[in-house]
């Protein structure tokens, strides 16, 4: 899906792109990293809309530097700015998008109407754009992403404004798209729950370097063997024989109390654990294999920095998105 060799990208001594390298394969995946990371910055070079100051490479097998119009036939952007036009109307502005996009200007305009209806803006379609809330223009922007059928979405921050119910709204919206079309899906975000949640590769950006790249699944793996291990006695000399055998505390190393976090050799076992406890009179009242999830893997490759993307990730968390009806024959290719 997209193919990327060391590009680089300054804006004067400001450092935005650097030897950014990654492969991604169709599906979905979600581009993180801290407000300033380069997100944006990356998603323009995709679409042709900024040269790189250095690199190569390739979206859907065509090149970026050499091939941009022919990326922006296939590829649907959602920008994160507003991007509206004030003095169009909805159906008028998406079926502008059809034209520059290098549709027939009538299918185009059948296209908005269809589109619109697709993301919940029927009825709102000959209003001025003006009139239309922070929800209404996030709406908006994805059917005018969708209105040429592209085979690949880059959606740049596709939540930004809204508020809970709002942002719940347009994930299940995502989330109905990609399992009704089997569009490829790139995420940009600096909301870990929304990736979480939808994406199953990642790109970790971090001062304008991907620090990892990946199916998530892997990804969080890639700490090692990890255990939650709780204890009853004095573990003192437990944690120390532990610790000879190469298992390290990670945190509360020596409170038997709350939950310790131990890091393996990928050749340990379960077993061991209670071996080991047994010979230094030690009850073992919690073990667990320990799971990291997004938001531990960002800080983890990142050193611990972006708390405000932690906390915000904690909100995404913890919120639902329902399953929706299918609207796949909504937004099918258009018809000759």
């Amino acid at each position: 899906m997209i193919r990327l060799t060391r590009i680089s990208r300054s804006y004067g001594p400001v450092r935005a792109l650097s030897n950014v390298t990654l492969s991604l394969e169709p599906g979905t995946a979600g581009l993180v990293g801290n407000n300033g990371a380069g997100k944006s910055t990356l998603l323009k070079i995709l679409l042709g809309l900024l040269e790189p100051d250095a690199g190569s490479g390739t979206v859907l097998s065509h090149d970026i530097l050499s091939q941009s119009r022919e990326i922006r036939g296939k590829v649907g952007y959602m920008p994160e700015s507003a991007a509206i036009v004030t003095g169009l109307k909805g159906v008028e502005y998406v079926t502008l998008s059809g034209d520059l996009y290098g549709m027939p200007h009538r299918d185009a305009r059948r296209r908005a109407h269809e589109v619109l209806g697709y993301v919940g803006l029927g009825e709102l379609r000959y209003r001025r754009l003006e009139e239309y809330s922070t929800g209404n223009v996030q709406r908006l922007k994805l059917a005018a992403a969708l209105v040429h059928d592209p085979k690949l979405l880059l959606l740049d921050e596709p939540t930004n404004g809204l508020d809970p119910a709002g942002r719940a709204a347009m994930l299940r919206l995502i989330q109905d798209l990609i399992a009704d079309t089997g569009k490829s899906v790139l995420l940009c975000t600096h909301l870990l729950g929304d990736v979480e949640r939808l994406c199953r590769q990642v790109v970790i950006l971090h001062r304008g370097t991907v620090v990892e790249a990946g199916p998530l699944a892997e990804l969080r793996a890639g700490s090692g063997d990890r255990y939650e291990l709780s204890w009853q006695h004095d573990g003192e000399a437990f944690v120390a024989a532990l610790r000879a055998e190469g298992v390290e505390p990670l945190a509360n190393g020596s409170h038997a109390a709350a939950p310790s976090l131990f890091s393996a050799p990928r050749s340990w076992t379960t077993v061991r654990f209670f071996e080991l406890a047994a010979r230094h009179g030690v009850v073992i009242t919690h073990l667990k294999r320990h799971e990291e999830d997004l938001e531990q893997l960002f800080f983890r490759v990142t050193d611990g920095e972006g708390a405000a993307a932690g906390n915000e990730s904690a909100v995404a968390s913890s919120e639902t998105v329902p399953a929706g009806g299918s609207k796949a024959s909504a937004i099918g290719a258009p018809k000759n």
